[in-house]
Parts: structure tokens; C-alpha cells; sequence
């Protein structure tokens, strides 16, 4: 029973339910910026490239029959060609290039932001009773 009662009380904490959330999130924003890429970013880079799907970019390294050639990397793949479909990764490299540019700018908005908090000053503390009582003795002695 201890092992469970263990396992509630990890599972419980803040940080693991932080973790939680983080990772949904980063599922969700990884989506949105592989649709940005394979929608809109890559299509430019294919068009610069001579045109066509970007993804499909390949090399074959040996023809399944000696003088084949395939116009698409599925035809190669069918035909039993040895290819290095380099078009692919790439593609997956400029995901990760923009996922990892984002986190970098929300960390670096953070650190900002925390340091912030730690250069403001703190308020000074109110007086006392004692301290009010002496200053309203000061003020009416003034007068």
C-alpha cells in the first residue's frame, strides 16, 4: 500500500502536473509549426529548389535494375532502389530549428521577466505602533 500512496503523492505534486500540461501543449505546438512548415515555408524553399514537394527530394544510391530511373521517391521505394531521401530531413531539421527558436524566446522572455521582479525594490516596511506614536510626539512638538 505504501508503493501506491508513494506513487499518489508524486503524481499529485505541482511540478509533475506542470510537466503534464507542458507536454500536451508542446504536442499541440509542434503540430502547428510542422503544418507551418510543410504548408508554408517549405513549398518556398521547394519552389527556390526547382519546384515540386520538398519532402520527395532524393537520391538514389543504387537502381533496383542496372540504368532505372524514377521520377518520385515512391517509385524508387518501389521498385527496391537503395535511396537517400535527404528532403525529408531537412524538412524535420527546420521543424526543430523553429520549435527550438520559440522555446528559446520564451525562455529568454522568462529570465527577463524574472530579473525584472528581482531588481525592483522592495517596499519599505510600515512603521511600527511604537514608531507612529513617536512621530505624531515629533509632530506635535513641532508645532
Amino acid at each position: 500500500m505504501s508503493f501506491i500512496k508513494d506513487f499518489k503523492s508524486f503524481a499529485m505534486r505541482g511540478n509533475v502536473m506542470d510537466l503534464a500540461v507542458a507536454v500536451v501543449i508542446g504536442g499541440a505546438f509542434g503540430k502547428i509549426v510542422t503544418a507551418m512548415v510543410d504548408d508554408i515555408i517549405m513549398p518556398f524553399v521547394g519552389l527556390i529548389t526547382g519546384g515540386g514537394k520538398f519532402t520527395d527530394r532524393f537520391l538514389v544510391l543504387k537502381s533496383a535494375k542496372e540504368g532505372d530511373t524514377y521520377e518520385t521517391l515512391v517509385q524508387a521505394r518501389a521498385a527496391g532502389a537503395n535511396v537517400l531521401a535527404y528532403g525529408n530531413f531537412i524538412q524535420t531539421i527546420v521543424d526543430f530549428l523553429i520549435i527550438a527558436f520559440c522555446i528559446f524566446l520564451v525562455i529568454r522572455t522568462m529570465e527577463k521577466l524574472k530579473k525584472k521582479e528581482e531588481a525592483a525594490p522592495a517596499p519599505p516596511p510600515e512603521p511600527s505602533t511604537t514608531d507612529k506614536l513617536l512621530m505624531e510626539i515629533r509632530d506635535s512638538l513641532k508645532k
